[in-house]
């Protein structure tokens, strides 16, 4: 429904003023910006409201009459903020209104932005921002940018709240320069292709500045941000997805950090290959991870997160027997499975996320360790990496480690390893935890006899049979056998042992112990 229909209450007296004056801001249609969203397929703003929250719950705004006075009239300054309900929980939401003067920070839209975020924490609920705007107006920068409760108290807001509410940026169009800042500070960053835009200076701020040439797409674009700069945490085609990916992000987590998710009725995996027959037998193989993941978890449960960006590393929220749990798992289809800088920093995003609102976490290893060479290490491999660990030896929330093939080095430690104390470490039946595969260990340790040895054929012998001996010492039976790891299943039983052990490990150790003081930050990078 478009606002241009809404209707006006037949009421009589002073009160009709009230209704002719909120009918007035609401409506649309002879505002620039109308015709042009209407071309492009753009939705307005309150019919985006309408669309996301729960029927009859968009009936109160907060600052509807901000700048309503006719020598100063700007609807609303152009955002739109208030407190409904979604999957019947009340969520706070500030949505910016292009209609409004390009949907630009005035003075009042940065206090009505304050102010739902001043509720958002005391009512601790989670909070949404639909961003669409072209960023501050300068003819009012004297009354947005320099006192206490300007602009940067926005940001200021945001990274204060950051693990103890769900944050989510929509982001529907343009969020330049310093309003840029707001989706990075966000819990989960979601990006309409195409339209979406985020970045600190414009391609002509940037040829002015340092003659670099770029499109807007190449500059700060939704796809750019989504596959390379890792700021996007989800691509989507139109504004109702962006909206139903919301809704359905929240349906996963609590209300605050002080909660624990709700637990749905259980869904069976979908039908399909058994996990013994979708694991090869040799290492060497690449393995598809997602075709488990399925089958471990509740059918059509499973939402990816950041599926576009470092792929070699798959990190998504589902439910298993019913439960909200974080998958961190290696895709060797991509890469190998290989650990790089980026994929260190997607999981560590992810793990301090699913920390901070008690959201037990899976980890499915199946890698030959971390990248190497002067690439990776100019591009800060060993902090990055090192933030991954960290952000896994901190999590208070339940881990449980699955070595499905492979788990070499210090791949297998940062993947959640029997080292890291997990609440459990258990393996498949192919699983092969060690420091080093055997092609590189036989190298490093039999180098010299290898060299020495002239013939060809007899060369290849020796290493062969080095290599069955290395084998046999790292099969998943030599660490079993000395309690190393807890537990080797069968494939086909692997996700009833899952439902089993996260319902003993349900909560988030510190609430369990009523001692919860401090809260985990989501921290992108």
């Amino acid at each position: 429904m478009e606002e241009t229909k809404s209707t006006l209450t037949k009421e009589k007296g002073i009160d009709q003023t009230v209704y002719e004056k909120a009918h007035e801001i609401k409506t649309s249609a002879n505002r620039p910006y109308y015709e042009k969203m209407k071309a492009i397929g753009k939705m307005f703003v309150r019919d985006k409201i309408k669309y996301l929250v729960d029927e009859d719950s968009f009936e109160v705004e907060d600052g509807l009459f901000a700048r309503c006075k006719d020598e100063d009239f700007l609807p609303g300054d152009a955002v739109v903020t208030l407190v409904a309900k979604i999957n019947g929980q009340p969520v706070a939401i500030i949505a910016n209104d292009l209609t409004i003067k390009a949907g630009t920070w005035g003075k009042k839209t940065i206090e009505k932005i304050i102010r739902m975020q001043e509720l958002a924490e005391k009512r601790k609920i989670p909070l949404i921002y639909m961003i669409d705007s072209a960023g501050s107006r300068l003819n009012e920068q004297f009354e947005t940018f320099t006192d206490r409760r300007h602009a940067g108290k926005i940001f200021y807001d945001t990274a204060r709240l950051s693990g103890l509410i769900p944050q989510i940026a929509l982001v529907f169009g343009p969020s330049p320069a310093g309003s840029a800042y707001l989706p990075a500070l966000c819990d989960f960053v979601v990006m309409v292709n195409k339209n979406a835009s985020v970045y600190l200076g414009s391609p002509r701020m940037a040829e002015m500045a340092t003659g670099e040439k770029v499109s807007m797409e190449e500059m700060g674009g939704a796809r750019m941000h989504n596959t390379v700069s890792g700021l996007g945490d989800m691509l989507v085609e139109t504004e109702q997805e962006a909206l139903d990916a919301a809704k359905k992000y929240l349906s996963y987590l609590p209300q605050n950090w002080l909660k624990t998710p709700a637990v749905v009725e259980a869904k069976p995996p979908v039908d399909g290959k058994s996990i013994e027959e979708l694991v090869p037998a040799n290492q060497r193989i690449p393995m598809d991870m997602y075709p488990v993941i399925e089958r471990i978890v509740d059918k059509d449960s499973f939402f990816e997160f950041k599926k576009l960006y470092a792929k070699e590393m798959i990190t998504g929220f589902c439910r298993i027997g019913g439960r909200s749990i974080g998958i961190v798992a290696n895709q060797s289809k991509v890469k190998g499975g290989v650990i790089f800088p980026e994929s260190a920093e997607k999981a560590a995003h992810f793990i301090s996320l699913c920390d901070a609102y008690n959201i037990p976490l899976l980890f499915l290893v199946d890698l030959p360790g971390f990248m190497v060479g002067s690439k990776v290490e100019k591009e800060a491999i060993i902090r990055r990496g090192a933030r991954m660990l960290s952000t896994v030896a901190n999590a208070t929330v339940p881990r449980i480690a699955v070595i499905v093939r492979k788990a070499y080095g210090a791949g297998y430690v940062v993947m959640s390893g029997a080292s890291m104390q997990p609440d459990a470490c258990i393996a498949l039946p192919q699983a092969q935890p060690a420091i080093m595969g055997p092609e590189a260990a036989v190298n490093a340790m039999y180098y010299n006899k290898i060299q020495s040895i002239e013939d060809p054929a007899e060369r290849q012998q020796f290493i062969q049979e080095q290599r069955e001996k290395y084998n046999d010492d790292i099969n998943v039976w030599s660490p079993a056998s000395e309690l190393y790891i807890d537990d080797v299943v069968p494939g086909d039983r692997l996700r009833k042992d899952l439902i089993q052990r996260f319902g003993l490990y349900t909560q988030n150790r510190d609430i369990l112990e009523g001692i919860a003081q401090k809260k985990t930050v989501v921290r992108r990078g």
